[in-house]
């Protein structure tokens, strides 16, 4: 993988975490020598409306912008989310997906419903997932907002980035009071994987 580009599109809704983990990532890529590139659409994000990074890293890189169906990780804070954005994964891709429901305005509104067997349909979509209850994990360490940080954890498996460099990385995008709990959070999200 060290000369190919690699890319990465992390998803979720507005308030989730997914711009700095996008920032975490992207940073550990700068740590570990590689060209980075990334991108953000925010949509609606702050009414709870959905949320796109892309990040893409390698010996050479030209565009942020990831191509459908060549990303080698699919991140979701959000299960609908990933289904949204699914075909963004390359074939062989890595889905990693948090549990978590959001209800959007669309569905709360009566327009539309939320799927019900939202698990079931992931595994028929991902034929490489990791599904992780985010959300409930990092409420354990102490802090709902930590789940980005768990689900980083879990991407991180399936990259080429050295640990050492996550950690720089950690190190140098959260404050530093909330610093013990998202490295916490990083190594549980790694270990889950």
């Amino acid at each position: 993988m060290k000369n190919e580009t690699q890319s990465v599109v992390l998803v979720g809704v507005g308030g989730q975490g997914i711009l700095l983990a996008s920032e975490i990532m992207a940073q550990a890529a700068m740590q570990a020598g590689f060209e980075v590139k990334t991108n953000e659409v925010h949509g609606m994000a702050q009414r709870g409306g959905s949320v796109m990074a892309q990040i893409r890293y390698g010996k050479e890189v030209h565009s942020p912008l990831v191509a459908k169906g060549s990303a080698q990780i699919l991140g979701a804070l959000e299960h609908v989310e990933a289904l949204r954005y699914a075909d963004y994964l390359a074939p062989q891709g890595l889905a990693a997906v948090s549990a978590e429901s959001i209800t959007p305005v669309t569905v709360s509104s009566g327009a539309a419903s939320y799927p019900a067997n939202v698990e079931e349909m992931l595994k028929k979509v991902f034929p490489r997932l990791v599904y992780i209850d985010a959300a409930k994990k990092a409420t354990e360490l102490g802090d709902v907002r930590a789940a980005n940080i768990i689900l980083l954890g879990v991407i991180s498996r399936g990259l080429d980035l050295p640990l050492d460099a996550w950690h720089k990385a950690i190190k140098q995008c959260v404050r530093e009071r909330f610093l013990d709990l998202n490295m916490k959070a990083f190594e549980l999200g790694r270990n889950y994987a």
